[in-house]
């Protein structure tokens, strides 16, 4: 039994009439079109099959640490855009944008201001180079002593430092207990002892003594005990003291003045190089100056002619006449007013001894600028009176000293 299809003839076409095959034209923008649609398809399909995840509830220390890493890959992706010169270069944090605030906080306990500066005075280091510190004999060792001088450590004498040349009674000389002065020779070492000389003291007052004494022009006896080839040597106060051959009123036979004493001038006094030179000449010239005073008139011989002034022989000792006290009128040569030999008189406007200088002058002489140079016999002649009007100046500059 068959099965008829009503619709089967109307599929059936005649073979004789066949129709052409039609092309469809698709243009590029519709495949463009086709291909989006299809696209946009297929993500709906995806978002359809994706779970719904559930929401998690975070409490605040969570927050915080992802917040943190979020900032930790926003710098790092903000890195990736540096270059290798940026890379090489060191970190300027002075340059970001910091408004960090610190919290600072103060324990609550009792501080005392007074007892914390007294603290620090108490462990200050006593004893600086070349101070001068009081103090008592605590211990005696075989090769030197201790002195408290109120620091944390006691200072340490060592035996050649405790007084000039060899000492022979040493524990006889210091006791314990004994006070006295001492000069810091070496500062404090790690276990804050400082060294102490009380032989330096004394040398140093001594070098301070003969200073003085050199600027004021004194004169001292010294005992000779040694010579060597350029002289003779001497003690003063402690210091070894030098007499050249040339500074000896007889240096011919120099060495029969050991055991024999002098009196001598300073020449030379130097504390840094400790040089103490002594003169025998320079005490005889002294010696003449000290009878001299300001203002006096004295009459000598012209010795040389330099081109600065004239030297005066005064017997026995030299003055200057310098140019500028020469005239108060104008001068071409010196030569002009004064020659080697001549006999002169003069003022005396200045007297060093401490450099054994006597200064003269002649321009007070004068009544007139140049005076002397247009009538210099009637000058000499009235010289006593003349000087005698200037006596006054001569004394006022002594009492202004």
């Amino acid at each position: 039994m068959g099965v008829s299809n009503k619709n089967a003839q109307d599929n059936i076409q005649p073979k004789g009439n066949k129709k052409p095959l039609q092309v469809l034209h698709i243009s590029k923008k519709d495949t463009q079109e086709i291909n989006i649609e299809k696209t946009i398809s297929q993500e709906e399909i995806k978002k359809e099959g994706i779970a719904i995840k559930p929401q998690i509830i975070k409490n605040d220390p969570v927050k915080k640490i992802e917040d943190n890493n979020e900032n930790s890959k926003e710098f790092d992706i903000s890195q990736q855009n540096l270059t290798q010169q940026d890379l090489n270069r060191p970190l300027n944090f002075s340059e970001q944008n910091t408004d960090f605030q610190l919290e600072r906080t103060v324990d609550e306990f009792d501080f005392d201001e007074s007892a914390f500066l007294e603290a620090l005075n108490a462990n200050e280091p006593i004893g600086a180079t070349g101070e001068t510190i009081s103090g008592k004999v605590i211990a005696i060792e075989s090769d030197g002593l201790y002195v408290d001088i109120g620091g944390k450590a006691p200072g340490y004498m060592p035996k050649k430092e405790c007084g000039l040349g060899v000492i022979t009674n040493f524990k006889e000389k210091f006791s314990i207990g004994l006070e006295m002065e001492v000069l810091v020779i070496k500062e404090q070492n790690a276990d804050g002892m400082v060294t102490v000389s009380a032989r330096a003291l004394i040398l140093r007052e001594s070098w301070e003594k003969v200073s003085s004494s050199a600027k004021n022009g004194e004169l001292i006896n010294v005992l000779i005990n040694g010579f060597n080839r350029g002289g003779l040597t001497c003690d003063v106060d402690g210091l070894r003291g030098f007499i050249p051959r040339s500074q000896l009123e007889d240096g011919k036979d120099y060495q029969s003045f050991v055991g024999k004493t002098l009196k001598v001038a300073f020449l030379e006094v130097n504390p840094e190089s400790r040089k103490l030179v002594l003169s025998e000449k320079k005490a005889s010239l002294v010696s003449k100056l000290t009878s001299l005073e300001l203002g006096q008139l004295i009459e000598g011989e012209v010795l040389a002619v330099k081109p600065y002034g004239f030297f005066i022989d005064l017997g026995g000792a030299s003055g200057l006449l310098h140019q500028s006290s020469l005239t108060n009128g104008s001068i071409r040569s010196l030569r002009e007013v004064f020659r080697e030999g001549e006999m002169i008189k003069a003022l005396i406007s200045e007297i060093d001894l401490e450099k054994g200088r006597i200064g003269l002058n002649t321009a007070l002489l004068e009544n007139s600028a140049g005076e002397l140079i247009i009538d210099k016999q009637k000058v000499m002649q009235e010289a006593s009176e003349r000087a005698l009007k200037t006596k006054a100046l001569f004394d006022k500059k002594e009492q202004d000293k």
